[in-house]
């Protein structure tokens, strides 16, 4: 028999060199049930943390000027909205709510306060309580006016649940026309005081979303 068939060990060279590839084999292709399993997991791990299995969703239609509140698949709340105005568009999309502030009041638009803010976009748009007119049209400067009641019943919800169990989902074309947004009533301005006497960092940046809204300066 042909020594160089065998090593020192007295192995087959011919029986080691199919071992070996055999291993390869198995260390490239690994253990298909792993990938099986993987795959599943991801697959459970995508659908769970999809906008339909949020433990609250909120669904704004731009279109209809609606938002429509969801626990656990059932739907709670039916609520008219103020969405953005011509040229202050609120975002379309999938979003996941980041932030609350029971009282918040915005540097980008002359101090304006903004109850019960569940922020969503890092741009600063949120949803929040307004006494604004114009509720059920396009009216906001980007963000998701609620009734003041409404904001409320909304903020206390997605706190007592955590705010990131929250998914906030925008969709829809904003409705035809040329919409101007709104501002409260001068007699329903906050306890901050009249626009006029409010420091000069409230003073309004012109144009949409120029920066973040930011916190109350003390």
């Amino acid at each position: 028999m042909n020594a160089s068939c065998y090593d020192v060990n007295g192995e087959s060279a011919i029986e080691g060199e199919i071992a070996m590839h055999g291993n390869a084999k198995r260390r490239a292709g690994g253990n298909p049930w792993r990938w099986v399993a993987g795959a599943v997991f991801a697959a459970v791990l995508s659908t769970l943390t999809s906008p339909a299995f949020a433990s609250i969703l909120i669904k704004v239609d731009k279109p209809s000027q609606t938002m429509t509140v969801s626990v656990d698949g059932e739907m709670r709340y039916r609520w008219p909205i103020s969405t953005g105005a011509t040229g202050y568009s609120t975002p379309t999309g999938n979003y996941t709510a980041f932030r609350l502030e029971r009282m918040h009041y915005s540097v980008e638009w002359d101090g304006a306060g903004m109850p019960h803010s569940i922020f969503f976009t890092t741009r600063g748009h949120a949803i929040h309580g307004s006494n604004n007119p114009g509720m059920g049209t396009p009216r906001s400067r980007g963000c998701v006016r609620l009734s003041l009641q409404n904001a409320e019943t909304l903020f206390n919800l997605v706190e007592s649940r955590g705010v990131t169990t929250a998914k906030v989902v925008v969709a829809g074309a904003d409705p035809a026309g040329n919409w101007a947004p709104t501002s409260a009533p001068s007699s329903a301005q906050t306890a901050s005081g009249s626009r006029s006497a409010r420091p000069a960092q409230y003073r309004e940046r012109r144009g949409p979303f120029r920066g973040l809204f930011r916190r109350r300066q003390r």
